[in-house]
């Protein structure tokens, strides 16, 4: 194994709860351990387990006997216990340091070496977090291909019914002869629950898997390389800010109003949830929480989780009095300015909050606690000895359906930043010498009408085989029904006067009405509810210019591939390596559910001056899967746009502006059209 050869790391992160010298890759692959790295378990027999296991492995990874690690850092959580970004215990001091361990090893040998002695000693959950976050913040790693969280802890995405069958079907049935095993949807509730209606988009496995990989992207705890981003604070604000938008427009596709806001932590929460999930790690259920359950004080001195509810309210009034001022206050009194351009991403900071913060002892761990405040109400004092909820974890937060409350609540605060800074001038929207003529959609079908875009249920597949620890070797398959669209184009119409220019074509979806179909208005409703569809560069000529986009090029989402890829410690091509381009936001839902007889949209195109959008680095869409920077950056580069993210829909409009409309039309660089989505309630299989 070389520096240039990363690929043997994958193996680790193949089966987390095995032990390691088990095989992987379908019992194609073996990792040789020294006698001393086996647990005092396994240590008597080793030679003959490995001996064993090895006999008819394809290839053998031989592990050197390097100095074994302290890990006592780490041990503090249990092996088979629960694992939270949202404890600081298990974030700062043993995620943080692991990844500072796995970072320090100076060669790629080494770093497999401790790999492979902790791998058996320590939290999977753990384990995996804090060696796939070193493994994209090294140089010498970057090619390596990240396993999906969904193939080694299906059990965080998967209805817990789903294994027994599937561990029948993979002990009895010969690999190519197995039948697929159905995951049914919409098991966690009935109908009589209006909130069971948004359950195709809160249980999603492509969501949650973006949320679990937004976080690896952007850990919390580390060191200061790995932890400190380009905008990171900023882009907390913004992909949760997408996500509430998209969420409260498909909730009014199922005819429900827009997600309160969590602004009374004293109040009881109507909402209830019953996961129906089962931990692999412990084979201990997620807790549930029934309707109305009141908020309290947090006390889990065992999990060193330990607030009250007025230290969320306290944290909570001095951001919003800092934000009022237009300054917060650092750790060493000094006054640090809330200004246009670092605004937005010193408060992420702050309220997510990680070790960026300006000054975690005044501000605290707001978003974080407010995650805890819920997913200990059922058990705050762990007096029934009851693990955390699914707000505990960024795999399973999404499921829950305070989740949006919390996060509404988190907007709202970002929002009370963007409305004191001043609305855009005209110079900052403007593009003078561009007239965009016009904006439509097509479905890329023959005869297809235009502006009427398609969703339909889809059912597909995904290979459960390497998250079955101690089971079968070979493919399992299961079926899970998902929301899809059919495949569309963007075709833009765009004059241009003088020389060849360079442009960034910005494309947003509004949605026209609410839940009863009543207009909103776009200063405080419609421009809150905005969805990016693409945005991307483009090189106009003088005269006509005509740009047709597909939709699954767009600059916010991940092809299903990527999502749902199979494990293979084999090299994989460069374009699907699962790192940031694993971050992106699930394509088969870049568009909002709609309605059957067609829901009303605004499309809206917006085309800015490439010199003014410019960070002075080139993209390249087809290289280290930058395809979804939008909602994920770059790996190791600027936000590729130095506009505030969200722009231009970011802050309040002068009072002039009363419709989109009113906004549009003084602009040539801007063109909207009204747009359809229709749904069509059946279940096509994927091909």
């Amino acid at each position: 194994m070389t520096a240039n050869n990363s690929q043997p790391l994958q193996a680790l992160l193949q089966r987390p709860l095995e032990p390691t010298f088990l095989p992987k890759d379908n019992g194609k692959t073996v990792i040789d351990l020294p006698d001393e790295y086996l647990t005092e378990r396994y240590r008597a027999i080793g030679a003959e387990l490995q001996n064993r296991f090895s006999n008819d492995a394809e290839q053998r990874i031989p592990v050197r006997s390097v100095s074994t690690p302290a890990l006592a850092f780490a041990n503090q959580i249990d092996r088979r216990g629960a694992f939270s970004l949202f404890n600081d215990k298990h974030r700062k001091r043993a995620a943080g340091a692991l990844i500072a361990l796995f970072m320090r090893q100076p060669d790629v040998e080494t770093l497999m070496a401790v790999g492979s002695y902790a791998s058996d000693r320590l939290n999977p959950m753990l384990f995996q977090y804090s060696l796939a976050v070193a493994v994209q913040n090294r140089e010498d790693t970057k090619d390596l291909n990240i396993p999906s969280l969904l193939q080694l802890f299906p059990d965080q995405f998967v209805d817990p019914a789903t294994f027994p069958r599937a561990r029948e079907e993979g002990s009895v049935i010969q690999a190519s002869d197995r039948m697929v095993v159905n995951i049914e949807p919409n098991f966690t509730a009935s109908d009589r629950e209006e909130e069971q209606r948004m359950a195709f988009f809160r249980e999603d496995i492509g969501v949650n898997s973006h949320h679990w990989h937004w976080h690896l992207v952007y850990p919390g705890d580390g060191p200061d390389s790995v932890v400190r981003k380009d905008r990171r604070g900023e882009l907390f604000y913004y992909m949760h800010q997408q996500l509430i938008a998209r969420y409260n427009v498909d909730r009014f596709c199922a005819r429900l109003s827009r997600v309160r806001n969590l602004s009374n932590y004293r109040v009881a929460v109507p909402e209830g949830y019953y996961p129906k999930l089962i931990r692999s790690v412990n084979n201990r259920a997620y807790p549930a929480r029934p309707q109305n359950q009141i908020l309290g004080s947090v006390d889990r001195v065992d999990d060193n989780v330990i607030f009250t509810v007025t230290d969320l309210e306290r944290w909570e009034k001095r951001i919003s009095s800092s934000i009022d001022q237009g300054l917060v206050m650092g750790t060493n009194g000094e006054r640090v300015m809330l200004t246009e351009e670092n605004g937005t991403d010193i408060n992420g900071n702050l309220m997510e909050p990680n070790s960026l913060s300006i000054n975690r002892q005044i501000y605290g761990s707001l978003h974080g606690n407010v995650h805890n405040v819920i997913a200990y109400s059922h058990d705050p004092d762990n007096r029934f000895l009851e693990d955390y909820g699914v707000m505990g974890e960024v795999t399973t937060a999404m499921r829950d359906p305070t989740f949006y409350r919390c996060h509404v609540q988190i907007d709202d605060m970002f929002r009370r930043h963007k409305g004191l800074l001043n609305p855009y001038a005209a110079n900052q929207l403007g593009n003078n010498g561009i007239r965009v003529q016009s904006i439509g959609v097509q479905l890329s079908r023959r005869n297809a009408p235009a502006n009427t875009l398609l969703t339909y249920w889809q059912r597909s597949q995904i290979d459960l085989a390497a998250g079955l620890d101690f089971g079968p070797q070979g493919n399992v398959f299961a079926a899970f029904t998902h929301l899809q669209h059919a495949p569309f184009n963007f075709r833009v119409e765009v004059n241009t006067s003088g020389a060849v220019r360079r442009g960034t074509l910005r494309i947003w979806l509004g949605p026209k009405t609410d839940e009863r179909g009543i207009g909103l208005t776009h200063q405080e409703e419609q421009r809150l509810m905005f969805i990016e569809l693409d945005k991307f560069n483009v090189t106009l000529n003088p005269g006509e210019n005509s740009i047709v986009r597909r939709s699954d090029q767009s600059s916010v989402t991940i092809p299903y591939e990527v999502t749902f890829r199979s494990i293979a410690v084999a090299s994989q091509p460069v374009l699907v390596v699962y790192r940031f381009c694993g971050c992106g936001w699930p394509s088969q839902l870049v568009i909002p559910k709609g309605l059957p007889e067609g829901m009303p949209f605004d499309l809206f195109a917006m085309l800015t001056d490439y010199t003014e959008d410019s960070v002075e680095q080139e993209l390249d869409e087809n290289v280290d899967c930058n395809d979804s920077h939008s909602f994920c950056g770059l790996r190791d580069r600027l936000y590729p746009d130095r506009r505030p993210m969200g722009y231009p829909f970011d802050r309040r409009m002068p009072n002039t502006i009363r419709t989109l409309q009113d906004f549009e039309s003084p602009n040539s660089n801007m063109a909207l059209t009204n747009v359809q989505v229709r749904f069509t309630n059946s279940v096509i299989a994927r091909t």
